[in-house]
């Protein structure tokens, strides 16, 4: 069985190299092997704003795989339909990295393909990811406006030439992601929940909850990213499962923490999606991580937003009203409670009483 680990904070290279070293990620090098590093590039956005990945989560990688010898390290990405992916990489800040490290950006729109059989037909795919020793996906957690959910399985879409893009769209997504998951296989993930964005994937509603976890199984990936999310398992990944691309069973003992998630932080000033959704929450020096589960669980789940809602380590002893929900840990001498620390999206929009 696969595991994932999971490390709060909010510095993206210490954190990536924390979640390599426990991984051990060196190990699934092939010897002589390169290293192509695909992280999620959709549009030409700053990763604060929710969409894209962090630059730092590049360079945790790169200092990670040179400190263990290896010395061919790429990135490779082609943004969306409609955006250039040199503009793309230099409003990330992925310029400085490569010139820092003396890494190679490779735009893959102009990238030669091959055709790959998979489970719905032929797909062309880009032929620097196919022929990587160690593919590493570096995905965004964040949702999005078709799939409701997109992390590890949909980011490999950005390794298809633009008029296999547009296909996957006229096909309507869902059969095109899971075949492409089970086809194009990624030997390590990465995933960047520092602040995805809560609807889209273009950004523009980042919800932070430094957080960052990985593993080797982008089915279970996903499916731990929709729990986090407060979503069952959306479609697209349960079909992957079908494919044979992994498997969307998990459960705690499956999961370790790093570090405790106070290292997440209290939760930034919220934005005004946040203040709206959070109207009735009673907040308290609440973790990143925590907060951050609250929100997408109230954005899934609308009627937790008529309800009091106590959250935070400012509650820790305190009493709370016994019509209230406490939210994790800290809050657990409510009477209704969510246990968790941080408890996940989906466990807390299932506490939320029919109003």
């Amino acid at each position: 069985m696969s595991r994932i680990y999971n490390i709060y904070g909010n510095n993206a290279h210490e954190m990536t190299k924390k979640l390599l070293s426990a991984v051990n990620a060196i190990s699934l090098v092939p010897s002589g092997g390169n290293v192509a590093l695909k992280p999620n590039l959709v549009v030409a956005g700053h990763p604060d704003n929710g969409a894209t990945t962090h630059s730092g989560v590049l360079s945790g990688c790169i200092e990670y795989f040179r400190e263990n010898n290896v010395q061919d390290i790429s990135i490779i990405e082609g943004s969306w339909v409609g955006d250039e992916t040199m503009r793309a990489m230099k409003r990330a800040g992925y310029d400085v990295v490569c010139e820092k490290y003396g890494v190679k950006f490779y735009d893959l729109k102009h990238d030669r393909t091959r055709k790959v059989s998979t489970a719905i037909g032929n797909i062309d795919i880009c032929e620097r990811a196919l022929d990587a020793g160690l593919l590493v996906n570096l995905p965004v957690l964040k949702g999005h406006c078709q799939t409701v959910i997109t992390c590890a399985l949909k980011n490999l879409k950005g390794c298809l030439p633009d008029k296999e893009k547009r296909r996957f769209h006229s096909l309507g997504l869902t059969k095109p992601i899971a075949a492409l998951g089970a086809a194009l296989k990624t030997g390590l993930i990465i995933v960047d929940s520092i602040c995805g964005d809560l609807s889209f994937e273009e950004g523009g509603n980042p919800i932070h909850t430094n957080r960052m976890f990985a593993g080797t199984d982008p089915v279970m990936i996903d499916a731990y990213g929709c729990s986090l999310m407060g979503l069952d398992v959306v479609q697209y990944v349960k079909l992957a499962e079908q494919f044979g691309a992994g498997s969307t069973r998990f459960s705690p003992d499956d999961i370790t923490d790093l570090n405790d998630p106070e290292n997440a932080g209290s939760y930034p000033r919220p934005s005004g999606t946040v203040a709206g959704l959070t109207r009735n929450v009673h907040e308290d020096s609440a973790c990143s991580a925590c907060y951050a589960s609250l929100v997408r669980a109230l954005h899934v789940n609308s009627r937790g937003r008529s309800q009091s809602i106590y959250i935070g380590q400012g509650w820790r002893g305190k009493n709370i009203p016994d019509d209230a929900l406490g939210v994790g840990a800290c809050c657990s001498g409510a009477r209704r409670n969510v246990r968790g620390c941080p408890p996940s999206a989906k466990d807390i929009a299932e506490k939320f009483v029919v109003s």
